[in-house]
């Protein structure tokens, strides 16, 4: 039978794979536009501790939901999916193929499976109470806490991200059931006809990158992007300020400890975050992997992974 759904095309991975040179090459080939599934890159003013794609890139090749927010504005995973959604009609309609590309496993996931987000609402009162305790106590004695009431979420939100451990308490809270129970119930089908590249790599390589990549993006000047960021009014606390290479840069700036250490600091954490992406995205359903290990045979990586969307999206 027929599937007339529309195609959507996705490519995920850890962290300093290769995600961005595969994609713009795969995009130009199939006449694709990109879509950003990164939660970082929608910030104005925050390009290298992002990675973010060049404008020379993105002249090359149309990128949507980058740049869409001032770092101090809020900025949801159903915001996303309302966004990206939005996207891909526009991009649908211009006769292409919408091709999401990052590393946000549940931004990608909430528009890959059509998921429908607790209508739990909201309480102010309880939120500040948890902020309060966190600052009191910490952000691991508020992780500590969501663990003890929803341990399978616990696994997959950092201690420090504090926006998402007091939502999946506040839901917990109204509606007595956990955060992972709604995701559990999610649609197993998805509403588009879906091809799903994974991008893996042998650990210690995948590591090496990350290391380079750091190093990199302090040449570049990330130093003084945050630097920049602050002297603009964007305080430390801000959810953007928390993501990972500005948290850390933050912290040296405000001589907490040296500029050697925030280096390795962020080394450190931007491994841990990548083994936090491979896990989730192991869990996902339908994922075709490829080992980028062997970076002399990226054209053959190309060619193989060319098949699999042919396959996955041409063929009836």
């Amino acid at each position: 039978m027929k599937d007339n759904r529309q195609k959507l095309l996705v490519l995920v991975g850890p962290t300093a794979v290769g995600k961005t040179a595969l994609s713009l090459q795969l995009a130009r080939h199939l006449d694709a536009e990109i879509i950003s599934g990164d939660s970082m890159q929608v910030y104005r003013g925050m390009d290298i501790g992002t990675a973010k794609v060049s404008p020379e890139e993105r002249a090359i090749v149309p990128h949507h939901l980058i740049d869409i927010r001032n770092p101090d504005e809020p900025y949801s995973v159903s915001d996303f999916q309302q966004a990206c959604e939005e996207a891909i009609r526009s991009i649908a309609s211009r006769g292409k193929i919408p091709f999401i590309v990052g590393g946000t496993g549940l931004y990608i996931q909430s528009v890959v499976y059509g998921y429908r987000f607790s209508e739990a609402g909201q309480d102010e009162e309880y939120r500040r109470e948890l902020k309060a305790y966190a600052e009191q106590h910490g952000a691991a004695a508020l992780h500590e806490r969501l663990r003890a009431v929803d341990p399978d979420t616990a696994a997959r939100l950092h201690i420090n991200d504090l926006r998402r451990i007091i939502r999946a308490l506040e839901v917990h809270r109204l509606t007595g059931r956990t955060m992972s129970e709604y995701l559990a119930e999610q649609p197993a089908e998805s509403p588009y006809r879906t091809c799903l590249i994974g991008l893996t790599m042998r650990r210690d390589l995948l590591y090496r990158r990350i290391e380079e990549r750091v190093d990199l993006m302090i040449e570049q000047g990330l130093v003084q992007e945050v630097e920049g960021l602050l002297s603009r009014g964007y305080g430390p606390g801000l959810i953007s300020m928390q993501g990972l290479g500005y948290k850390e840069i933050v912290g040296y700036l405000q001589g907490e400890y040296s500029l050697e250490q925030a280096i390795e600091l962020l080394k450190r954490n931007t491994r841990r975050f990548a083994k936090r992406q491979l896990s989730w995205f192991r869990h996902m359903k339908g994922i075709e992997w490829v080992d980028m290990t062997e970076t002399e045979n990226f054209v053959s990586n190309v060619a193989r992974i060319n098949d699999i969307i042919y396959g996955k999206l041409f063929v009836d």
